[in-house]
This record gives structure tokens, C-alpha cells and sequence, in this order.
């Protein structure tokens, strides 16, 4: 059973930053792609980052390329996002999971079988 744990969420004014962590269990997370999605009441949840296993691709969702890195240390089993100028409409829980192995990252939930429990970012204006 793989657990992933977020941290990092919290209170910020807009313009500020954050760094969640994501924190996996098991010896094979170097071999799987990861990502990082986000949700806010009433909406789907949507596809924020992600990163090939090989940490050698990223990929970016339109609102947040240019503002938000992610990265992973695969000797830490942790992935990252950087999350910079931030807005209100960031404001949402964020969720890191696990996609496919020996694979790149997907703007998909389906792509993803496992699913941290989430953690709060709230952008105030």
C-alpha cells in the first residue's frame, strides 16, 4: 500500500508563495511519474503540475506556467511544488498523486491511482 502525505498548505496574502511537499511511502517511487492537482467546492478536480519519473519533463496547466515549479528528490521519495505569486483563485486543497510508472505525467485524475489526503492553500486578497 503506497501512502503519499501533502504538507506545506497554509494561509498566504496574494503575491506570496509556498512550497507543499509530498512525501511517499515504498521503495519504487524514483520509477513513477508524479503529479499535483487541486480542488475547490462544487468543481471537479483539476490538474495543476506534473512531473516524469525521470524528473526530466514537467508539464504546467495553463494558469499557474510561470508561477509554479515542480520538482522531485527521488533520495528524499518527496515531490515538490513551488507554488510563487500566488492569487486568490489558487485558493483550493491540493492533492499529490501517482501516475504512470517508467511514464510521463498526465493532465488526467485517471492517469493517477494513488492519492495523497490533500492540503489546504488559502490565498487571501
Amino acid at each position: 500500500q503506497v501512502q503519499l502525505v501533502e504538507s506545506g498548505g497554509g494561509l498566504v496574502q496574494d503575491g506570496g508563495s509556498l512550497r507543499l511537499s509530498c512525501a511517499a511511502s515504498g521503495r519504487t517511487f524514483s520509477t513513477y511519474a508524479m503529479g499535483w492537482f487541486r480542488q475547490t467546492p462544487g468543481k471537479e478536480r483539476e490538474f495543476v503540475a506534473g512531473i516524469s519519473w525521470t524528473g526530466g519533463r514537467t508539464r504546467y496547466a495553463d494558469s499557474v506556467k510561470g508561477r509554479f515549479i515542480i520538482s522531485r528528490d527521488n533520495a528524499k521519495n518527496t515531490v515538490y511544488l513551488q507554488a510563487s505569486s500566488l492569487k486568490p483563485e489558487d485558493t483550493a486543497v491540493y492533492y499529490c498523486a501517482r501516475g504512470p510508472r517508467w511514464g510521463e505525467s498526465s493532465n488526467y485524475t485517471q492517469s493517477y491511482d494513488y492519492w495523497g489526503q490533500g492540503t489546504q492553500v488559502t490565498v487571501s486578497s
